[in-house]
Protein backbone atom coordinates (compact mmCIF):
# COMPACT_ATOMS: atom_id res chain seq x y z
CA UNK A 1 0.00 0.00 0.00
CA UNK A 2 1.42 3.78 -1.03
CA UNK A 3 2.19 6.08 1.73
CA UNK A 4 0.81 9.90 2.25
CA UNK A 5 1.38 12.12 -0.46
CA UNK A 6 0.36 15.46 -1.32
CA UNK A 7 -1.16 16.94 -5.11
CA UNK A 8 -2.04 20.13 -6.01
CA UNK A 9 -5.48 21.10 -7.71
CA UNK A 10 -7.49 24.01 -8.46
CA UNK A 11 -5.38 26.75 -6.38
CA UNK A 12 -6.06 24.02 -2.92
CA UNK A 13 -3.21 21.41 -1.63
CA UNK A 14 -4.53 18.57 -0.63
CA UNK A 15 -2.35 16.80 1.97
CA UNK A 16 -3.50 12.48 2.26
CA UNK A 17 -2.62 10.27 4.45
CA UNK A 18 -3.96 6.52 5.53
CA UNK A 19 -4.72 5.91 8.87
CA UNK A 20 -7.01 3.37 11.14
CA UNK A 21 -8.82 4.41 14.31
CA UNK A 22 -7.61 2.80 17.35
CA UNK A 23 -11.05 0.99 18.14
CA UNK A 24 -11.06 -0.12 14.68
CA UNK A 25 -7.55 -1.07 13.08
CA UNK A 26 -8.45 -3.10 10.51
CA UNK A 27 -10.91 -0.15 8.94
CA UNK A 28 -8.20 1.60 7.40
CA UNK A 29 -8.88 4.72 5.15
CA UNK A 30 -7.38 7.60 3.46
CA UNK A 31 -7.80 10.93 5.15
CA UNK A 32 -7.24 14.19 3.57
CA UNK A 33 -7.11 17.75 4.39
CA UNK A 34 -7.90 20.24 1.76
CA UNK A 35 -5.63 23.94 2.37
CA UNK A 36 -8.65 26.90 3.28
CA UNK A 37 -10.64 24.11 4.52
CA UNK A 38 -10.76 23.48 8.33
CA UNK A 39 -11.82 19.99 8.07
CA UNK A 40 -10.58 16.61 7.65
CA UNK A 41 -12.25 14.05 5.58
CA UNK A 42 -11.80 10.20 5.42
CA UNK A 43 -14.52 9.16 2.63
CA UNK A 44 -12.13 6.27 1.10
CA UNK A 45 -11.35 3.15 2.43
CA UNK A 46 -7.53 2.11 1.48
CA UNK A 47 -7.21 -0.52 -0.90
CA UNK A 48 -3.99 -2.79 -1.30
CA UNK A 49 -3.92 -1.79 -4.95
CA UNK A 50 -4.39 2.07 -4.37
CA UNK A 51 -2.07 4.52 -6.45
CA UNK A 52 -1.71 7.94 -5.59
CA UNK A 53 -2.90 8.53 -9.59
CA UNK A 54 -6.70 6.21 -8.24
CA UNK A 55 -6.94 7.74 -4.91
CA UNK A 56 -6.00 11.56 -5.88
CA UNK A 57 -9.06 10.46 -8.68
CA UNK A 58 -11.64 9.36 -5.66
CA UNK A 59 -10.56 11.72 -3.60
CA UNK A 60 -11.31 15.25 -6.24
CA UNK A 61 -14.06 13.61 -7.14
CA UNK A 62 -15.61 13.14 -3.32
CA UNK A 63 -14.39 17.16 -2.48
CA UNK A 64 -16.09 18.37 -6.04
CA UNK A 65 -18.96 16.88 -5.25
CA UNK A 66 -19.10 18.50 -1.84
CA UNK A 67 -18.49 21.57 -3.08
CA UNK A 68 -21.13 21.56 -5.02
CA UNK A 69 -23.68 20.72 -2.63
CA UNK A 70 -22.58 23.35 -0.81
CA UNK A 71 -22.92 26.08 -3.36
CA UNK A 72 -27.19 24.78 -3.92
CA UNK A 73 -28.92 27.10 -2.42
CA UNK A 74 -30.48 25.79 1.19
CA UNK A 75 -33.84 23.71 1.07
CA UNK A 76 -36.58 25.37 2.69
CA UNK A 77 -38.34 23.58 5.37
CA UNK A 78 -41.85 24.28 7.16
CA UNK A 79 -41.96 22.97 10.69
CA UNK A 80 -44.99 23.73 12.13
CA UNK A 81 -47.01 25.44 9.63
CA UNK A 82 -50.84 24.72 8.08
CA UNK A 83 -51.64 21.60 8.31
CA UNK A 84 -51.91 19.38 4.98
CA UNK A 85 -55.61 19.16 3.02
CA UNK A 86 -56.61 16.04 4.28
CA UNK A 87 -57.87 13.38 1.07
CA UNK A 88 -61.49 13.11 1.50
CA UNK A 89 -62.90 10.29 2.57
CA UNK A 90 -65.63 8.29 0.05
CA UNK A 91 -69.30 8.62 1.09
CA UNK A 92 -70.87 5.31 1.31
CA UNK A 93 -74.08 5.15 -1.20
CA UNK A 94 -77.36 5.57 -0.12
CA UNK A 95 -79.76 2.87 -2.25
CA UNK A 96 -83.42 4.38 -2.19
CA UNK A 97 -85.62 1.54 -3.21
CA UNK A 98 -89.25 3.02 -4.71
CA UNK A 99 -92.12 2.93 -2.77
CA UNK A 100 -95.51 1.27 -3.64
CA UNK A 101 -97.87 3.94 -3.79
CA UNK A 102 -101.63 2.73 -2.70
Amino acid sequence: MIGGFKFEDAGRTYTCTVEAPRDRPLEVRWWFSVSGDQQRYAPIEAKSGDTQASVKQRILAFYHNRLHALAQPPVRRQFGGPARAATPKPVAAVVVEPTEAS
